[in-house]
């Protein structure tokens, strides 16, 4: 591929959303070819209905397997119909979540096994890996107090989740971040905003003088 493939992930209450919405604009100003941003599930038609499957909090009866089924499938489309043609025509691609993803949550969270779903995904992907991710850590205390009070009558199926099961998401998080230090940094999410959103920009900045000028 002959673009930039930068991914944000984080568990919940990291701010992933609001970084790329207060980032994406940065970058834009200063990229040297065009920039895209996206988001898994979703970035397309397909995809954005297989999330509201999967997040919609009535589908409480969808099995683990299910909805790590779900994710890769949604995740290949969004990769044929527009990640990989912008990655081809050289574009940067800013993406909310990807395969680390599936292997904290499902593989982790749901205790399916990180091997079982890291190997459905490879079949997904084909074996496409980030360039860069941007990897926002927070305790899952914090997390979770900050999802209460910022979504409030929006809380989807993995949002209800308890604690535990948002601590194992974590937890395998930092083990992706220890097992992939080239490609995975992590940044503070505790921090104001402002300063995680800063400290992202400066990563990408210093790490691609070629794409970001």
């Amino acid at each position: 591929m002959k673009g930039l493939f930068i991914t944000i992930e984080g568990p919940d209450g990291a701010g992933k959303t609001s970084v790329v919405e207060y980032l994406y604009p940065r970058l834009r100003q200063i990229a040297a070819t065009d920039i895209m941003k996206t988001r898994e599930p979703g970035g397309i038609p397909i995809a954005e209905k297989i999330r509201q499957v999967i997040l919609d909090p009535q589908n409480d009866r969808m099995d683990d397997r299910t909805e790590a089924l779900l994710y890769a499938a949604a995740r290949r489309q969004h990769l044929v119909e527009k990640v990989w043609p912008a990655l081809e025509s050289g574009k940067i691609v800013l993406c909310d979540r990807f395969v680390d993803s599936s292997l904290a949550y499902q593989g982790a969270g749901r205790r399916i096994g990180v091997e079982p779903v890291a190997d459905i995904n490879q079949f997904a992907t084909e074996g496409t890996i980030p360039d860069v991710t941007l990897y926002l850590d927070v305790d899952s205390d914090t997390g979770l107090q900050r999802i209460m009070a910022s979504r409030r009558n929006q809380i989807d199926r993995l949002d209800s989740e308890g604690l535990q099961f948002h601590q194992r998401v974590r937890h395998e998080y930092l083990k992706l971040y220890e097992a992939n230090p080239e490609r995975i940094i992590k940044i503070d999410a505790k921090q104001r905003l402002e300063d995680v959103v800063e400290d992202c920009f400066e990563v990408l900045v210093s790490r691609y003088p070629q794409y970001f000028q």
